[in-house]
């Protein structure tokens, strides 16, 4: 499996994958079936940010989680199994698509019945839902440049110590060049890095894991 990380060799990747994120039969199906859409298959997060995702779910005790972004749904089935059996993950994308695969994918983990699916804009959903701390967990793994939209109106609805997590947050790299030599998602990212590292809010780090996630805790 070619690694996500720009950071790791495949044989680091190997190793990695054999201690603690080998995708089991679903995953490993779902990953093949993504792979078959092409080039945008990058899109989708790497097993070991899956396996990260499930174990904090976990250690954050979390019950109602929400994710933007789903795409054909490997994120999603992760947080999934991190929640209780009465748990709850609403799920926001624009793709009936790709989620279709992730719909078929979340039944075969038997994990279907704990997640909500919305979908139209992510913004309309988010803006939909009461302004009350209900949420334990948030992953965003979506258009770039709405990306401080999305945190703002996802931490006005996270409980204390609760998390959020966003993907794609180094961009190959790319965030050490100067503006003038990117395009409006990497400037976007940028710009979205420097929000989050100010915010008193919350505390955060950027973890070099596959393309980069920022977790940010609300104080």
């Amino acid at each position: 499996m070619t690694p996500k990380s720009f950071l790791l060799t495949q044989e680091l990747s190997d190793y990695l994958l054999a201690h603690g994120a080998t995708p089991d039969d679903v995953q490993s199906a779902l990953i093949e079936e993504t792979a078959a859409l092409g080039d945008i298959s990058g899109m989708q997060v790497s097993p070991e940010q899956g396996r990260f995702f499930t174990i904090l779910t976990r250690l954050l005790g979390a019950r109602d989680a929400i994710e933007v972004g789903t795409f054909t749904g490997y994120s999603a089935l992760c947080i999934a199994r991190g929640l209780p059996d009465d748990g709850r993950l609403l799920c926001c994308d624009v793709s009936e698509e790709w989620t279709a695969i992730a719909r078929r994918s979340w039944e075969r983990a038997g994990v279907d019945h704990k997640i909500a699916l919305e979908i139209r804009p992510a913004l309309e959903t988010l803006r939909a839902l009461p302004r009350a701390e209900a949420f334990d967990l948030a992953f965003v793994d979506a258009d770039k440049e709405s990306y401080a939209a999305y945190y703002e109106e996802l931490l006005a609805r996270l409980r204390p110590n609760g998390v959020i997590l966003v993907d794609n947050v180094l961009w190959g790299g790319s965030v050490l060049r100067p503006d003038t030599d990117l395009d409006e998602a990497a400037r976007a990212i940028k710009a979205f890095n420097d929000l989050v590292a100010a915010d008193s809010r919350v505390d955060s780090v950027i973890l070099p894991l596959a393309d980069g996630v920022t977790v940010a805790r609300k104080r």
